[in-house]
C-alpha cells in the first residue's frame, strides 16, 4: 500500500494513541526495509502507508528524522537480543564469540532490508547523525571483548595488545562479516557454500583457531536457536 492511496484509518478509541504510535513506527520500519531508495523516505509515505493525516504523526514524533531514528534503535536492540541469545550459556570465549558473529550473520542475511536500514548507509546526516548509530558501537564492543578472549596467540603478542588493538582487532572482523552478508544478500543467486562454513573460515583467520572447532560450536548455535 506504500505507493497506493491508503484505506482511510479507522480512529483509535480515546487513549489509546500507542496503538497509533506503534502502526507508524512499524509502517516506517516496513518502508525503510523495502524501498529502493530508503533515503528518500517522507512522513507523507508513512502516513499514507497506515491510513492517517501526516498532521497525525507530530502528536508522537516531532519530524522524521525521531521517527527514523527510533525504527533505528528498534532494530539494534533486536539485533544486540538476538547476539545475546546466542552467546547465553556459552562453554567459554570462544563458544561465546562464535555464538554472536553467527548470530549476526544469519540475522544480516534472514532480514536483508532490516539489515540495510542499520549498516546500508545512504541516509542524510541531517536525518540520521552518527550518534544515532551508538548502539551499533555497543554491538561492535560485544564482539570485540569475545574476540580478545578467543583469539589464540603467543604469550609475547598477548602481552603487547592493549586496547587500541584490540578494538582494530574487532573492527576488522566486523568488516569481514559485514561483507559476507552484504555480498551474501547482494548475491544470493552465486553458488555459495555452506554459510556456516564461511562463518568458521572467517573467525579461523581472526582467532587462529581451527576451522573445524569453530564450525561445530556454530553448528551447535544454529541448533540451539
Amino acid at each position: 500500500m506504500s505507493s497506493e492511496e491508503a484505506v482511510p484509518r479507522r480512529r483509535n478509541p480515546r487513549g489509546q494513541g500507542q496503538v497509533l504510535k506503534a502502526e507508524l513506527v512499524n509502517a516506517a520500519a516496513r518502508l525503510l526495509a523495502t524501498l529502493e531508495r530508503p533515503e528518500t523516505l517522507t512522513l507523507r509515505q508513512v502516513a499514507r502507508e497506515v491510513g492517517v493525516a501526516p498532521a497525525s504523526i507530530y502528536g508522537h514524533f516531532p519530524d522524521l528524522g525521531a521517527l527514523v531514528q527510533h525504527v533505528l534503535r528498534l532494530r539494534y536492540d533486536e539485533l544486540a537480543a538476538v547476539m545475546r541469545a546466542a552467546a547465553d550459556g556459552a562453554d567459554g570465549p570462544l563458544a561465546d564469540l562464535v555464538g554472536r558473529c553467527a548470530a549476526y550473520v544469519h540475522w544480516g542475511v534472514d532480514h536483508p532490508g532490516e539489515y540495510r536500514t542499520l549498516f546500508g548507509g545512504g541516509m542524510p546526516a541531517e536525518l540520521v547523525p552518527t550518534n544515532a548509530h551508538g548502539a551499533g558501537e555497543e554491538l561492535l564492543g560485544s564482539v570485540v571483548a569475545a574476540l580478545a578472549g578467543a583469539r589464540q596467540d603467543p604469550q609475547e603478542h598477548r602481552d603487547r595488545r592493549g586496547p587500541e588493538q584490540e578494538w582494530q582487532a574487532g573492527l576488522l572482523l566486523w568488516t569481514s562479516l559485514h561483507g559476507l552478508v552484504a555480498l551474501y544478500n547482494a548475491h544470493g543467486n552465486m553458488p555459495w557454500p555452506d554459510l556456516t562454513d564461511l562463518i568458521a573460515q572467517t573467525l579461523a583467520l581472526h582467532t587462529g583457531r581451527p576451522v573445524d572447532q569453530i564450525a561445530e560450536l556454530a553448528r551447535r548455535a544454529d541448533r540451539s536457536v
